[in-house]
């Protein structure tokens, strides 16, 4: 049998048996929220590399050989004739992928979303797009309205709800098999909900990294990329729990050393020594995209069939063949709205507020301080709201309480981490700097799953 994995990939497909914990690999994924590379919780057990076409017999390989390697190899063009190669790409691969289906679409307030809300108005789709927000938090759907009302759509406007998350945390760690922590797949919430929206997901993740630089400098060194991506991928508090279970667990040498080497190895594996910004992308794209993204995908694909237009191969060669100068600043995108779409390109882009993106490169000062005054005095008078999901599934006497369930009361659980580790954390979060100590508890609270689902 011939198997060949996407660049960027919907699933992970894993090969070998769960036997031997790999204790390096699980630290990893504590202070990161990801398992890197071919990583699994199992020595023996790894993941197919994306990119590669494998020849198999059975669970074994005979033979395995890359087709695609990311580089960069810009072609000069006008911008004007980029936008129109990428329209064309664009459309041609949502039109492939959800043929005449009727079409489940999240938006929000951002490019990614738009972009596909364009195609699909214009290939004549029948779509019911929806949002959400967090309860008591920022409406969040308030530009998602606007975008489906000039597009037609049909628009569901949901609330994230307060402990939601304990009646579905085992399906979810079923789902995803504990390879993403269970704050962040939102769309966990409103899985009974999604089926009678149509018949398949058009989703816009990692259109963002494709379609913008990293925000480096092209001629940054390799030991420079190297501290830049170890510092995006570490989380808050990660690093302080993934050394802790280093330690805990005796292996050899020190944390921080050994993701440093890791990365930087892959990064040298990549080799696109001219452009920094390529280079960081293309190690984001095989490694975050491959191995966290595509976690919480599985959510949505639990209940629909998923497309995404963005992970498709044809848009992962046409990214390599674009100049940096016209990835920076999601130009690209931004002119594919206002030139298939002006109506949707004159509301407000949302990380750019109040601006659009016919001015959008206004939010600078002088030009957006009367906004920035306004929004902080409202700030200042307005209660404060909910920002984060794990504030609604953590935080509470309701949510406390099964929150300590799963870190100190599962059996299959205990010994896995020393208590002493679990109880510094919890207590860490409860009384010191929640903002810090969420992830470390969340990824705890994986881990607990994970030996409940493993037992």
């Amino acid at each position: 049998m011939i198997f060949k994995n996407p660049i960027i990939a919907t699933k992970t497909t894993f090969i070998g048996e769960k036997k031997t914990l790999n204790y390096e690999a699980i630290c990893v994924f504590a202070a990161t929220g990801f398992f890197l590379d071919q990583d699994t919780y199992f020595k023996e057990q790894k993941a197919l590399k994306p990119a590669h076409e494998y020849e198999m017999e059975g669970n074994t390989i005979l033979s395995e050989r890359p087709y695609f390697k990311w580089h960069y190899a810009p072609i000069e063009r006008p911008l004007t004739r980029v936008v129109k190669e990428f329209a064309d790409l664009f459309e041609t691969i949502i039109k492939e992928q959800v043929g005449d289906k009727k079409v489940i679409l999240p938006i929000s307030g951002g490019l990614d979303s738009r972009t596909q809300a364009v195609a699909l108005s214009l290939l004549g789709n029948k779509v019911h797009a929806y949002g959400y927000a967090f309860q008591d938090g920022h409406d969040e759907t308030y530009y998602g309205k606007k975008i489906a009302k000039v597009c037609t759509f049909p628009f569901e406007d949901w609330k994230v709800p307060p402990s939601y998350l304990w009646n579905k945390i085992e399906d979810l760690a079923k789902i995803n098999g504990c390879y993403s922590e269970f704050t962040h797949p939102r769309q966990m919430a409103f899985v009974d909900q999604y089926a009678p929206l149509g018949e398949i997901f058009s989703l816009g993740h990692w259109g963002d990294v494709l379609f913008d630089d990293m925000g480096v400098a092209d001629d940054l060194t390799l030991d420079e990329q190297v501290e830049i991506i170890c510092h995006k991928i570490i989380k808050k508090g990660g690093l302080e729990l993934a050394e802790f279970l280093w330690e805990s667990w005796k292996l050899e040498g020190n944390f921080e050393s050994y993701l440093s080497k890791r990365v930087k190895k892959l990064v040298v594996a990549i080799d696109i020594p001219e452009n920094a910004n390529a280079q960081i992308r293309a190690f984001k794209s095989l490694y975050w995209a491959n191995r966290w993204t595509n976690s919480n995908l599985s959510v949505f694909e639990s209940v629909r069939p998923i497309s995404v237009p963005y992970f498709d191969d044809r848009m992962c060669q046409f990214i390599c063949t674009i100049p940096e100068k016209y990835l920076s600043g999601r130009q690209i995108q931004i002119e594919y709205l206002k030139m298939r779409m002006p109506e949707l390109a004159k509301i407000t882009w949302q990380d750019h507020r109040p601006f659009n993106l016919y001015h959008y490169y206004w939010d600078k000062r002088p030009y957006n301080l009367p906004f920035r005054v306004f929004d902080k005095i409202k700030n200042i008078f307005s209660k404060k709201t909910i920002e984060r999901n794990w504030e609604l599934q953590f935080l509470g006497e309701t949510n406390d309480k099964k929150l300590q369930e799963w870190l100190f009361e599962n059996e299959s659980f205990k010994g896995f981490i020393p208590d002493e580790i679990v109880s510094a954390f919890y207590n860490q979060f409860k009384n010191k700097d929640s903002v810090t100590y969420s992830h470390p508890v969340s990824m705890l609270l994986t881990l607990s799953l994970f030996t409940k689902l493993h037992h």
